[in-house]
């Protein structure tokens, strides 16, 4: 059944159709689209509160600039659905984060509406940016570049790297900074306290108004709308506690702050703004979740809730036969660090503005002390974690396995040349799921496994995880990295002692005859239900876990290659550099002639969809496994 789109919406099939509507039409449309996201979120979850509060922004800039030869690009992407919904996608909307279906993040090969791929915070101004001297390159004086990014993205330094380059360009580009206070966390540091002071300055506010005045409806543009850009820059200058305005420093116009679902007087500061050149940053407040009482008062747990009662807000629990599902790796990671915290004073926890995805919210309540947030910022989280490590404390820096790819010199440079103890803790290792190909973490093994003096370790279960933060706070053995997957375990049981595991070594799992099957980490399960079955066949392979890609035990290897007749490696990363790699290489090295099957994520980018959808497209599931120990046989 298609979801109601309302008496506007159901007539808007791309910008142009929203620019013949009247100003009553235009705000009757934008409580449409909040509707229209609300029940096909509520029942196919995505990112829902970044949305709802963007939708006058999105509604005004579609009806100001004539998009898509003027360009807009979102930051992070996960405030775009009201852009999709406008530009051609409505009726496919039911379909977003789906198999097979549009993806829940602007995509270059989606639309000519998206301008640029982001799923990443951060990269939207320097993105714009590029476009925009492209266009002067072009002679195209008359396109409009448009960057929007969230406050919790400006935190980024690279969107700061940015403003400091589009400054001295006397390019034609406008950021739209879109103020809610709230990234997926609330956020934090000096910018935070900056942007604060400017919303509820005394100054600024009469500044606002009389910037309202002057670019009433009756202005002109020209020479008029320059007089009034240097009467604002002049007084700006004054600033709040008598310092400049940040942005003012970095040779950005600085307009607002602005309402940001009064859509007429967005509508109207936009059209001035079209006028002006060089670079300019509009600042607007929004509220994340708006329209929803219970978004707008939780939007931490409704950025990208499970499915809800769009009326009361409620979750739709789904109804499990279990008695006692197993945890999440994330809640186990939360309530381990916090144990080995109170065994170890020198444990601090990092994380970049995720500290209720990664669970450190949980030692946040308990250890308020012990515990950074340090922003959208990446490569101050990790050199962050050098200096403490440096210092002689043990950080423990929890960072998504695909956002670890943004600090990756850092990595290296920082810790890894330096022989630092600090702890990479990567949170959502493998395939994520709905979020697709930009938040996927199928990399990380190939990417840590080249670094010298690394340690890399990813557990199959919950109890594994749990002895890997233990073992890795034990002594200055180096950077140690543990990667591990979004979502359930396997163990309903899981909070066993303390055991320390011995670096570099793996384990039997299973014993068996003919093909050895080499895992590492949660896919390792994968593969106990695969001897299930396979059992019924009669074959009997064993199954052996690494626990640690680097150092490889290699005495474990020898005695396999040794002593079966065939291998197949599974892993939940990439092909190309990880597991498979590693025991191709060993075998080669070493001139073993017996075949070796690698499983795990092929050459290519993968789409988004359920988890399950993703293994089987990688080849990498149960009924996989089976396959192949029945092709060896043959």
């Amino acid at each position: 059944m298609s979801p109601n789109q309302g008496k506007i919406l159901s007539g808007i099939f791309s910008p142009a159709d929203v620019k013949v509507l009247h100003e009553e039409e235009l705000v009757q449309l934008c409580g449409e689209i909040r509707e229209f996201i609300l029940e096909v979120i509520s029942n196919n979850p995505g990112h829902l509160a970044a949305s709802l509060g963007v939708v006058e922004l999105t509604v005004a800039l579609h009806y100001v600039f004539n998009t898509p030869y003027d360009k807009i690009v979102w930051d992070v992407g996960h405030q775009a659905y009201p852009h999709k919904i406008i530009t051609g996608r409505k009726d496919l909307f039911y379909s977003n984060r789906t198999y097979g279906g549009i993806s829940g993040f602007p995509k270059l090969t989606e639309s000519e509406y998206d301008a640029f791929g982001t799923g990443h915070s951060s990269t939207s101004i320097s993105a714009a940016l590029g476009m925009a001297v492209a266009a002067r390159f072009s002679g195209e004086t008359d396109r409009n570049h448009i960057a929007v990014i969230g406050d919790g993205a400006m935190t980024g330094g690279m969107a700061l790297e940015a403003m400091n380059n589009a400054g001295v360009t006397n390019t034609d580009l406008l950021v739209i900074l879109n103020d809610n206070g709230i990234a997926i966390d609330k956020n934090v540091g000096a910018l935070k306290e900056y942007l604060a002071n400017i919303t509820s300055s005394k100054t600024y506010n009469r500044l606002k108004s009389r910037m309202w005045r002057l670019m009433g409806g009756n202005t002109s543009y020209g020479q008029n709308s320059r007089a009034i850009v240097r009467q604002l820059s002049s007084a700006l200058k004054a600033s709040i506690l008598d310092k400049s305005n940040l942005f003012e420093a970095f040779n950005f116009r600085y307009f607002g702050p602005l309402d940001g679902h009064d859509l007429p007087k967005l509508i109207k500061i936009l059209g001035h703004l079209k006028q002006i050149k060089g670079p300019k940053l509009l600042h607007v407040m929004t509220r994340k979740g708006k329209g929803f009482t219970s978004a707008e008062k939780e939007p931490t747990f409704y950025h990208a809730p499970p499915p809800f009662d769009k009326k009361t807000g409620e979750v739709i629990e789904k109804k499990s036969c279990d008695a006692k599902l197993p945890p999440k790796y994330q809640t186990v990671f939360g309530k381990t660090i916090i144990e080995l915290a109170n065994l170890n004073t020198k444990i601090i926890g990092i994380t970049p503005a995720m500290p209720t995805g990664c669970s450190l919210n949980l030692m946040m309540e308990k250890m308020p002390d012990r515990v950074f947030d340090v922003g959208i910022a990446e490569q101050h989280a990790v050199t962050f974690s050098a200096g403490l490590a440096a210092a002689g404390y043990i950080p423990f820096c929890n960072i998504y396995s695909t956002f670890m790819q943004r600090a990756y010199d850092q990595v290296i440079h920082d810790v890894a040349l330096q022989k630092l103890p600090v702890v990479f803790c990567l949170d959502r290792a493998g395939l994520v799921g709905e979020d697709g190909p930009t938040h996927h973490g199928v990399y990380d093994l190939a990417y840590f496994r080249i670094i010298p003096g690394i340690i890399i370790a990813s557990p199959m279960n919950e109890e594994e995880l749990r002895n890997m933060m233990f073992t890795a706070q034990l002594r200055n053995t180096g950077p140690f990295v543990i990667r591990y997957p979004r979502g359930r375990g396997v163990m309903p049981e899981w909070k066993t002692p303390f055991r320390e595991l011995q670096v570099g070594k793996g384990r039997l799992v299973t014993a068996g005859e003919n093909t050895a099957i080499i895992s590492i980490g949660h896919p390792g399960n994968f593969v106990q239900e695969a001897l299930h079955e396979l059992k019924l066949k009669e074959l009997y392979p064993a199954h052996f876990d690494m626990r640690f890609l680097k150092p490889v035990d290699e005495e474990l290897l020898h005695d396999i290659f040794k002593n079966f007749s065939s291998v197949i490696t599974v892993e939940d990363g990439t092909i190309k550099g990880g597991l498979g790699s590693e025991i191709i290489e060993f075998k080669n090295r070493f001139g073993y002639q017996i075949p070796v099957v690698s499983l795990g994520i092929p050459d290519r980018f993968i789409t988004q969809g359920k988890p399950e959808e993703l293994y089987t497209e990688c080849g990498f599931d149960k009924n996989s496994i089976i396959d192949s120990v029945m092709a060896l046989k043959r």
